[in-house]
């Protein structure tokens, strides 16, 4: 209930915004955006565009998250590290996105711009869940694990991966949101053949804005379904 709320609250402040600029075209009515969001949903190349892009997202989270991990976790059990790379972690989290894009367009093909682009920003999100949920682990357990010998993939698996599944699961939340909005931006950019930054690029060129509130509304629908993925997956093996 309190979700459909939320919704009808986006709508009244797109109808307040159009009530106080006086200008239909850049706000359009919530009948006529919802009208168009529905037309999109009926439309089949609108979910070939939603491929593409959520492909972007979930490469670009799969990349970020192992980068991240091992990142943090590196960072959380040396300290030294964790003070040689905050400032390559500062420099990829507050650079701005432009320059960031501009960059790696000059190094690299067009098409894999949103992936790359979207791991290097959610990176440093998820290496800083790593390292907190390493430096609030039970000393005594840690202590546990150095019995059995030095950090590897197994005592990581078994022991620092299920301590730090809260903070890592907020961070992959976090980076399911911030990563749609680069990777969109991004195509946006570069304009990325049948991807959604493309539509919304095509919708603004022919003045088309209740298309561009729609896919809005579609790209909040599709980070609502990817966040809640680890849940779901999480209450399916408990099921087995």
């Amino acid at each position: 209930m309190a979700l459909f709320l939320g919704v009808v609250l986006i709508g009244c402040l797109v109808q307040a915004a159009g009530w106080l600029k006086g200008d239909r075209l850049v706000f359009p009515g919530v009948f006529e955006i919802l009208k168009a969001f529905f037309r999109l949903l009926g439309d089949r190349q609108t979910y070939a565009k939603i491929l593409v892009t959520l492909r972007h997202l979930l490469i670009s989270v799969l990349v970020s998250s192992a980068l991240g991990v091992a990142i943090g976790i590196a960072e959380g059990s040396n300290r030294f590290l964790r003070s040689l790379l905050r400032p390559l972690m500062a420099l990829l989290r507050f650079v701005p996105m432009v320059i960031m894009v501009v960059v790696i367009m000059v190094l690299t093909k067009y098409e894999r711009v949103p992936v790359i682009a979207t791991s290097m920003f959610l990176v440093p999100l998820i290496a800083e869940a790593a390292c907190q949920g390493v430096l609030e682990l039970d000393r005594d357990l840690l202590d546990v694990y150095r019995l059995e010998g030095d950090l590897s993939f197994r005592v990581v698996r078994m022991v620092h991966l299920p301590l730090m599944a809260g903070y890592l699961r907020q961070a992959f939340i976090n980076a399911v949101g911030l990563g749609m909005k680069i990777v969109v931006s991004t195509e946006y950019l570069v304009q990325t053949r049948n991807s959604l930054g493309k539509a919304i690029y095509s919708s603004s060129y022919f003045n088309e804005y209740q298309d561009i509130y729609a896919y809005a509304l579609v790209m909040i629908v599709l980070v609502l379904l990817v966040s809640e993925l680890p849940s779901l997956l999480a209450k399916l093996s408990k099921r087995r």
